[in-house]
């Protein structure tokens, strides 16, 4: 569901009728279509990811504490089922062979029309200038809308700029605050780990939009606005990212260097200090970094809502944005998305791309 101007554009699904029911204040539509879309991703769990993740187990090489392997009650029926052998020896096999003879001759035929060079060169160069001429008109096309943009509107994109940045590396903070302390103690567990995952999967497959009508209802409750429920969507949107890398960076360590910990009696401050934060460091980087963008993606829809018939938003960038496109002002849109594209590609390349680059070297586990 898209509205840009005038014009209102959407598709049949759960999405536009959440919305829809959002617009409308219909909190019993709402349930209904939560539930709708809780029912099908345990579905889809349950009969795609369980046993995909449990016939993966074959492929897994394990140096750390093992957990219990998963199960899958669907996988099991399936590997019992003659139907199904009988159609993989009719289908899956046959046509395995004929695609492997498809890449063998796409092959020899490439290297062929390598031996004899391009055929058509002159049909890569116009296709290269028409690029460059559609390039340089579309960067015109923007400089000319970017010069009538008006002070008043350059300041309004320049507040929400700074606003939306403390609020999306704040919600960073909130989330590692809880994410890491929970997020060591299941990885470190491999039984509960294995017990915790598959709902933490389930729950962070509900988009934070889904339930943000919900969210909002609670704080127009109990009297908390769009600063908070801003906040609050972020953080639903951003904290599984973190939790699950921070799961699999401390399911990683190494039972040795746990025992080595115990053999020196080493407290929980010193066991945090020297074995468990570097262990994780790289994969809470890899964590932060894809919740960062997750959270500047999600700040377009959580600082600006339509909800019961209104318009609630709060001062930042993607609440221009999302105005931006209510009303189709498309040099607003644009200098506004200009923008938050160069802060995401300047924090990247700042502090993300060092930090990584810093987990990657001193605080990676060789094997």
């Amino acid at each position: 569901m898209f509205v840009l101007g005038n014009r209102d554009l959407r598709l049949p699904g759960l999405g536009s009728y959440l919305q829809t029911a959002a617009n409308a204040g219909d909190t019993h539509s709402i349930v209904w279509g939560l539930g709708v879309m809780v029912a099908i991703i345990v579905l889809i769990d349950q009969l795609i990811w369980r046993p995909t993740i449990a016939w993966a187990e074959k492929f897994k090489f394990e140096q750390v504490e093992a957990a219990e392997p998963a199960r899958s009650p669907i996988l099991d029926l399936l590997r019992r089922s003659k139907l199904i052998s009988a159609a993989a020896r009719l289908t899956v096999r046959p046509a395995r062979e004929e695609l492997n003879l498809y890449f063998a001759r796409a092959g020899a035929k490439q290297s062929e029309h390598a031996q004899k060079g391009p055929l058509i060169p002159w049909a890569w160069r116009v296709l290269m200038v028409v690029g460059i001429v559609a390039v340089g008109y579309a960067a015109i096309r923007m400089g000319q809308m970017l010069v009538t943009l008006s002070s008043a509107e350059i300041w309004e994109i320049v507040r929400g700029a700074v606003a939306t940045f403390l609020r999306v590396e704040t919600t960073l903070v909130l989330a590692g605050l809880w994410t890491i302390p929970v997020g060591v103690y299941v990885g470190m567990r491999p039984r509960l780990s294995a017990l915790v995952q598959p709902l933490a999967q389930i729950a962070a497959s509900v988009p934070a939009t889904a339930l943000f009508p919900v969210v909002l209802l609670m704080l127009i409750r109990i009297g908390g606005g769009m600063g908070i429920g801003s906040m609050v969507l972020l953080l639903l949107g951003t904290q599984w990212y973190i939790l699950f890398n921070i799961i699999a960076g401390a399911s990683a360590i190494p039972t040795d260097l746990k025992e080595v910990c115990g053999v020196f009696r080493l407290a929980k401050i010193e066991r945090w200090r020297k074995l468990i934060l570097p262990a994780i460091f790289p994969f809470l980087i890899t964590g932060f970094i894809t919740a960062s963008g997750g959270a500047w993606n999600a700040s377009i829809v959580a600082e600006y809502f339509h909800f019961q018939g209104k318009t609630l938003s709060t001062v930042g960038l993607g609440a221009v944005i999302s105005h931006a496109t209510d009303t189709g002002n498309f040099r607003v849109l644009l200098a506004a998305t200009m923008v938050m594209a160069a802060m995401v590609v300047t924090l990247n390349r700042l502090i993300w791309r060092r930090l990584y680059g810093l987990a990657s070297t001193k605080f990676k586990l060789e094997t």
